[in-house]
C-alpha cells in the first residue's frame, strides 16, 4: 500500500461520485445527518484546489475539502472520509493534517473550526492545536448552520438557538499560536531566498 495525500485538482474530478457516496454511507453509519454535497460541488472544490484526496495508486482512499465562512474569516475543513478498507491506518490523520496546512496556506489569518461527534476527529484536531469551544465562538454565517438541517439532531440545535447541540465545536485560532505563524514566515523567507 502506497497511499499518497495530494491537493486535489481537475484531474481528480472523476472521483466525485464515489466521494459523495462514501460521505453518505459514513453519515448513515454514524446515525447523523450530513450536509449533502453534489458531485458538481465536490468537483468545484477540486478544480479550485480547495480539497485533498488520498489515493492508493488510482484507488480512492479518502477526501476532505475547505469551506470559507464570514467573509473568509472562518474556515471549515469538511467532508473528511476514509474508505472502509483503509480505516484504522492513520490515513484520516494524514488527510486532516494536509487539509489543515492547505487551509493555513490559503487563509493564514482565518480561524479554522469544525463541529463533530467523533472522538477520533476530536483527538486529531487537538493534536493540530484546536480547542473545544462553545458554538458562540464559531461562525454566525447562517449558510453554515443550514448544513446541519440534514442531521437527526437538528431540533436540539434549534431548541438551543444554535448555542449547543450534541456536537462539539472545535476551533484553531492562529492568534493563539504565534510560534507557528513565526515558523511559517521563516519557512517562506527561506523559500523565497532559495535560488
Amino acid at each position: 500500500m502506497n497511499v499518497r495525500i495530494l491537493v486535489a485538482n481537475a484531474s481528480h474530478t472523476g472521483y466525485a461520485e464515489r466521494i459523495c457516496e462514501l460521505m453518505y454511507i459514513s453519515a448513515l453509519e454514524r446515525g447523523t445527518g450530513i450536509a449533502r454535497r453534489s458531485p458538481e460541488y465536490i468537483k468545484e472544490k477540486m478544480i479550485s484546489q480547495k480539497a485533498v484526496i488520498a489515493l492508493d495508486s488510482k484507488q480512492l482512499v479518502g477526501f476532505s475539502y475547505i469551506e470559507t465562512w464570514s467573509n473568509k474569516s472562518f474556515v471549515a475543513n469538511s467532508g473528511l472520509i476514509v474508505d472502509h478498507a483503509y480505516r484504522h491506518l492513520g490515513i484520516a490523520s494524514r488527510i486532516k493534517r494536509k487539509i489543515f496546512h492547505l487551509s493555513r496556506e490559503l487563509y493564514p489569518d482565518a480561524k479554522i473550526f469544525g463541529i463533530t461527534t467523533g472522538s477520533a476527529v476530536m483527538k486529531i484536531n487537538s493534536k493540530l492545536g484546536y480547542r473545544p469551544v462553545p458554538f458562540s465562538e464559531l461562525t454566525r454565517d447562517e449558510a453554515f448552520w443550514d448544513g446541519c438541517k440534514g442531521c437527526r439532531n437538528y431540533d436540539i440545535l434549534i431548541r438551543n438557538e444554535k448555542r449547543m447541540c450534541l456536537c462539539t465545536g472545535m476551533l484553531y485560532d492562529p492568534a493563539e499560536h504565534p510560534a507557528r505563524k513565526q515558523q511559517k514566515e521563516q519557512q517562506q523567507t527561506i523559500k523565497n531566498n532559495t535560488p
